[in-house]
């Protein structure tokens, strides 16, 4: 697969928030952007809150952004906070550096967009993101070295 279509994408959402609730966690919202930034699929939980989709989208946008996963991208603003700044001040806040947003990738590696998941703790938004993600077959990058 070298290009993530709305099929796809959509697939990937409503796993993510099915993992969530089978898990446990706290009503989440998953927002799934194309490798240039544009939004496929953006599914809340019913009982998620009004800003879950808009933080969902800005954890897959920063990914996009910068070219890494949420947990990098966390210890970079961290470490960086003017920088990061300065990109949020460019994009109108709308990155949003922390665990749960993953960078989508197929069996080749080819980039092929990034989701973002709100909700519960960063943690546990990126838990049930890598279960949707491995189930639908691609591959994610949070940001951490893979095993």
């Amino acid at each position: 697969m070298t290009c993530l279509d709305v099929e796809h994408a959509a697939r990937l959402a409503a796993a993510t928030l099915r993992h969530a609730r089978n898990l446990g966690l706290r009503p989440v919202a998953a927002a799934v952007l194309d490798s240039a930034g544009h939004p496929l699929a953006v599914l809340r939980d019913e009982h998620a809150s009004f800003l879950r989709p808009q933080i969902a989208t800005g954890k897959a946008r920063g990914c996009l952004g910068m070219g890494m996963g949420g947990r990098e991208l966390a210890r970079r603003a961290q470490a960086m906070p003017a920088f990061f700044d300065a990109i949020n001040s460019l994009t109108d806040g709308e990155v949003i550096p922390v665990a749960g947003g993953i960078l989508l990738r197929d069996a080749e590696g080819h980039l092929l967009g990034a989701l973002g998941v709100s909700g519960d703790t960063s943690d546990n938004d990126e838990r049930c993101a890598l279960l949707a993600i491995a189930e639908v077959g691609l591959h994610g990058e949070t940001g951490d070295p893979q095993p």
